[in-house]
């Protein structure tokens, strides 16, 4: 029997076994983690190129999926004159000096879809940066004015003569020069590469060979491996514990409290799992355990009461009574969990000196931070070898760092480098969620039917309040609770937005699209709401309203057009839109939906359209969005966590259920043509399909939903 039983989530590949004191100088398969070859040309902190001419790209942001280890080598690619395919990435070290992220400051991290967007001059300026040096490299070695070479598909060409020089030949010479302070960039109008369709993933083959590397495959000398009892109840603490049972299950090591619950380790996966299930142990449980629908009637009751101010035009309380016609409704979403298909996971091997740990690090300046705290060193003493990560959608970049905390004290307590693994159950109950929020709406029409004022009150838990993020609240606001809401992009005169914040056990945390995941169902149903009171067509009010929004209204136009809006539909079909920005991407979606004769829904198409800037790698900003529309939708038909007696009732995918196959919509992608910087695209595919579907359901069957999830039938 496999002694490495791999949980659910986990797949059971070829592992990597490292022998001691090796470290991130992996050499692997093209698109894969990897190191410069000895001999090599370090232009930058980004660039090498060895002397067989073959390149290597240093990536600073985790691969969860979304594609920047082929999207962020394509913009050095373009620069370099080399070809994407050739290039070999290496995933950089923890080292916010070199390889912060520019949008935040000092700190290396991945998320807000700011990968892309943060990387788009650092990396073409590097990749221009080699070019550059090489050109100069070759115009000594030839003795000839630099200005007659060119750089092009590896090498350098002198025009008149027709002579060339590989790059492999000049990385000798050119690691000689100082490296240029700010090389010159190609203009749009001149790419080669970047905006073209038919780059392939560089890292599609490990993940189908299974090569790829994930926390769970890394194997050390004399580790073990480690699972986690956590508290049964949100804010519960430990009172008792009797191992005796777990010590006496064949395989377990060692049963030792750790600052999350009691850490049970074994020679392998299942023995530390059955060692867990033999644990007695007993939970000081706390005073406080809210179930969903206690939460939902406290959040209701809030809506009553006014909130604190996000957004204030006009005057909305005036404009209210001036009103023709006077609309209200409430719009509410559950808790929901990330659920990644590769379940949290790590290895640390710790000394007295020195702390190694191999994981999908989302933010590797806060894990390095915290995992030092834990570990009693420095962050510099930290190294953090940054794996892929089979999904995030923003769970793996929590404030407390808690599955890497967790693997460096068992690391600790055990002295004996560890695997510590979450499985399905504990991610599902875990905790972290995206928080349950309840959205209240007033809202008075004109003579004319046009919206005249416009009043929306949101409750819901703050994900950035008491954590290591809590700077980003202004004025008592948490910008993530209102975005997509405050920035409303509609002509409505008087518009005022509220929030309440209510402090509760539950952790919570972004989940993809972050505010944007409910306040676009919100505010896009809500506005069809005034369409159809006001005898409009929500295309045409819309258009209206977004006259000062160039970008909305072409994404808008776009999806519309391919959709055939206005065009006749099968019984039993409507169609619905919704648009959208987020992350400084605008997104517009139109849904087609069938309603069967017991009031079954089947989504059927999804014409997507999206403003993300320059599309660098075209075929990765479309599976984004068909993925985004795929999470999305399976949030709003079927996503909820419930909370009972302050625990989650749910568990694993029987009870979390996800969008099958089968469920899954047509999806037709389209992308606005632009010569403006980019934007992002791993989220804003996300928030317009839940509005999209079911204002699409309005269309068929007179029927709002104002809460999620729908379900797989209309609800009575």
């Amino acid at each position: 029997m496999n002694k490495h039983f791999a949980p659910s989530g986990l797949s059971r590949r070829s592992f990597l076994v490292l022998s001691a004191g090796t470290g991130i100088g992996l050499t692997l398969a093209a698109g894969d983690i990897s190191a410069a070859e000895p001999g090599s040309f370090t232009a930058n902190a980004f660039v090498a190129i060895g002397t067989d001419g073959k390149v290597t790209v240093t990536v600073k942001h985790l691969e969860m999926g979304q594609g920047v280890a082929t999207g962020l080598p394509v913009l050095v690619a373009e620069e370099l004159e080399v070809d994407p395919a050739a290039i070999r990435v290496k995933f950089a070290p923890a080292d916010a000096k070199l390889y912060n992220n520019l949008f935040w400051g000092p700190s290396q991290g991945t998320g807000g879809s700011t990968a892309t967007a943060n990387s788009w001059e650092q990396l073409r300026k590097a990749g221009a940066a080699a070019r550059e040096m090489l050109i100069e490299a070759a115009a000594r070695r030839l003795k000839v004015d630099r200005a007659t070479l060119t750089a092009r598909n590896g090498e350098i060409v002198h025009g008149p003569s027709g002579r060339r020089l590989s790059y492999g030949a000049l990385v000798a010479d050119a690691a000689k020069l100082a490296p240029p302070a700010d090389p010159p960039l190609k203009a749009v109008a001149d790419f080669r590469l970047i905006g073209t369709s038919g780059i392939r993933r560089g890292d599609s083959k490990t993940k189908n060979d299974g090569t790829a590397l994930y926390g769970g495959d890394i194997r050390l000398p004399g580790m073990v491996t480690a699972v986690v009892a956590r508290p049964p109840v949100f804010g519960a603490t430990l009172k008792t514990l009797d191992r005796t049972a777990a010590l006496r299950v064949a395989g377990v090591v060692a049963v030792v409290p750790i600052s999350s619950g009691v850490a049970v380790v074994g020679d392998d996966f299942w023995a530390a799992q059955q060692g867990r299930a033999a644990l007695k142990l007993d939970w000081t449980l706390p005073a406080e355990r809210p179930s969903s629908e206690t939460i939902r009637a406290d959040f209701a009751h809030l809506l009553d009461q006014p909130g604190m101010i996000a957004r204030h035009d006009g005057d909305g309380a005036a404009a209210l009574s001036q009103g023709v016609k006077r609309l209200s409704a409430v719009y509410e979403v559950p808790y929901l969990a990330h659920a990644p298909m590769e379940p949290l996971s790590c290895v640390v091997r710790l000394s007295k000196a020195r702390c190694e740990i191999w994981a999908g690090s989302q933010l590797q300046t806060l894990d390095q931070a915290l995992a030092a705290k834990a570990a009693g060193l420095k962050p510099e003493q930290v190294e953090i070898n940054t794996l892929y990560a089979g999904g995030s959608f923003g769970r793996r970049a929590n404030p407390t760092s808690d599955y890497i905390v967790e693997g460096v004290e068992v690391a600790k307590a055990v002295g004996a480098p560890v695997r510590l693994i979450w499985t399905r159950e504990d991610d599902i109950a875990g905790g972290y969620y995206r928080p349950l929020f309840v959205h209240g709406f007033d809202a008075a029409l004109d003579a004319a039917g046009a919206p005249l004022a416009w009043h929306h009150r949101i409750v819901g838990q703050s994900i950035l309040a008491g954590g290591p993020f809590a700077a980003m609240i202004k004025d008592g606001i948490d910008v993530t609770s209102v975005e997509g809401a405050a920035n409303l992009p509609y002509a409505i005169h008087h518009l005022q937005v509220e929030l309440h914040s209510p402090k509760l056990p539950v952790p919570v945390l972004w989940w993809r699209s972050v505010g944007s995941s409910h306040t676009a169902f919100a505010t896009e149903c809500f506005l069809d709401e005034l369409a159809q009171a006001g005898g409009k067509d929500p295309l045409e009010l819309r258009r209206a309203l977004l006259a000062g929004h160039p970008r909305h209204l072409g994404v808008l136009e776009l999806a519309v057009a391919k959709a055939g809006w206005g065009n006749p539909l099968p019984a039993g079909t409507g169609r619905g839109l919704a648009v959208h920005e987020c992350f400084n991407s605008v997104v517009a979606q139109v849904a087609e939906v069938t309603i069967g004769p017991k009031g079954e829904i089947k989504v059927d198409r999804v014409v997507c359209a999206v403003d993300c800037g320059v599309a660098v790698t075209p075929d990765v900003i479309r599976a984004q969005m068909e993925g985004g529309i795929a999470f999305g939708l399976s949030a709003a038909l079927l996503g909820e966590i419930t909370l009972k007696d302050g625990a989650a009732v749910q568990s694993n995918f029987h009870d979390y259920r996800c969008l099958r196959m089968s469920e899954m919509p047509r999806v037709e992608v389209h992308i606005v043509p632009s010569t403006a910087a980019p934007t992002g695209v791993g989220e804003p595919g996300v928030p317009p399909i839940a509005p999209a579907v079911c204002n699409a359901i309005f269309a068929v069957t007179g029927k709002r939903i104002r809460r999620l999830p729908i379900g797989n039938t209309v609800p009575s």
